[in-house]
């Protein structure tokens, strides 16, 4: 189905989907009215394509940067 400027969903350029993971980690166990959000994986990705494997990458270092957070508050807090 052609997009915007003759573009298809595979044409887009792959900094979307690193973005979208990124922003999927980030809202990951949320809630919203009491109800959890869950990542979007339902967005239709295949789990062998280029634009999975790129959701994919932002996921993981959305958490690697989350984990690195987290393990200096740690530090911080044992310091006190």
């Amino acid at each position: 189905m052609p997009r915007r400027n003759g573009l298809s969903k595979y044409d887009a350029p792959l900094i979307v989907q690193y973005e979208w993971g990124y922003q999927d980690f980030s809202t990951w166990g949320n809630t919203v009215d009491n109800k959890k959000i869950k990542p979007k994986v339902e967005r239709k990705l295949h789990p062998n394509s280029m634009q999975f494997r790129e959701w994919q990458r932002g996921w993981n270092d959305a958490y690697a940067a989350n984990l690195k957070r987290v393990k200096g508050n740690e530090q911080a807090r044992a310091r006190s």
